[in-house]
């Protein structure tokens, strides 16, 4: 039956050339075959659908649905619900600036305005030579290496604006571009066969992926004990604060009941602030 969208006739998406559809069909039963549902399969075959041809196609969607015996109106539902799925024909380099708050007030806005205007282009349109697609993006989490730019999913931490038009610069004129931390860069297309789930066979990719940065694991050390703790601040009451950090006491030299914070433990009012007990609230507001 052919597919009627505001009473138009629409005509069916293209199929694949053979060799292609050949090979992406080798690629999607490969995936297909991870999942105890084939429709479980569906994110890893739009990534595995994008890295053919930069961005979803109808085609791209015709193709899933037809390896999972899904509608396409299903496919269609996944694919415009999930930002990392292009819809249109984008860089070889997504270039996205966190303007979430923390990225925001160290500088992100100021560099999403710079890189704006350094490229020509707005918010989610590409270089006229095809290279460089700008987005502003919400948390990467990373947020203790504000302000962050990540390209095609890689951090760049710490920018400013003129870095963050030096790195444009770069990948526009072919030049070696290192993320802060993780993988190797690779061009989008590469980025989506890899987040299809198939390995990234790049010389020393595997070894240089590597983990969370130190600020990341700062917390975490902290909260083994593998780094001196914070100065505690006394609660309101109870006298000077101990002069070392590291393990806490009391006043009296006893330690402290556990609190997951630094501050204040939460208290009842009359306990925290003798001089204004707090009771019942009665009708006259007393």
């Amino acid at each position: 039956m052919t597919e009627v969208s505001l009473g138009m006739p629409q005509l069916p998406a293209p199929d694949y050339p053979a060799e292609v559809r050949a090979r992406l069909e080798a690629d999607a039963r490969e995936i297909i075959a991870r999942y105890p549902g084939s429709r479980s399969a569906l994110l890893p075959l739009l990534h595995l659908v994008q890295s053919e041809e930069g961005h979803v196609t109808p085609t791209g969607m015709r193709f899933c649905a037809e390896m999972l015996d899904l509608t396409t109106a299903e496919v269609n539902a996944v694919a415009t619900f999930y930002t990392m799925y292009r819809r249109k024909p984008s860089g070889d380099y997504q270039v996205g600036v966190c303007t979430n708050t923390l990225c925001a007030v160290m500088g992100g806005d100021a560099i999403f305005e710079t890189l704006q205007e350094h490229l020509g282009v707005g918010n989610n349109e590409t270089t006229e030579d095809g290279k460089v697609t700008l987005e502003h993006i919400e948390c990467n989490a990373a947020c203790d290496y504000a302000p962050v730019v990540m390209v095609n999913w890689e951090f760049f931490d710490n920018q400013t604006p003129e870095s963050a038009k030096r790195l444009v610069d770069d990948l526009r004129a072919g030049r070696e571009v290192r993320p802060t931390r993780g993988a190797p860069l690779c061009t989008f297309k590469e980025t989506a066969r890899i987040l299809a789930g198939f390995p990234d066979e790049r010389p020393g990719a595997v070894e240089a992926s590597g983990g969370a940065g130190p600020a990341s694991l700062a917390g975490l050390k902290l909260a083994k004990g593998e780094v001196p703790g914070a100065r505690v601040v006394p609660q309101r009451g109870g006298g000077e604060a101990p002069a070392s950090a590291g393990q806490p006491t009391t006043a009296t030299g006893e330690a402290p009941e556990p609190h997951p914070s630094s501050h204040d433990a939460p208290r009842k009012t009359a306990a925290s602030d003798p001089d204004n007990p707090a009771g019942p609230v009665t009708k006259e507001g007393k």
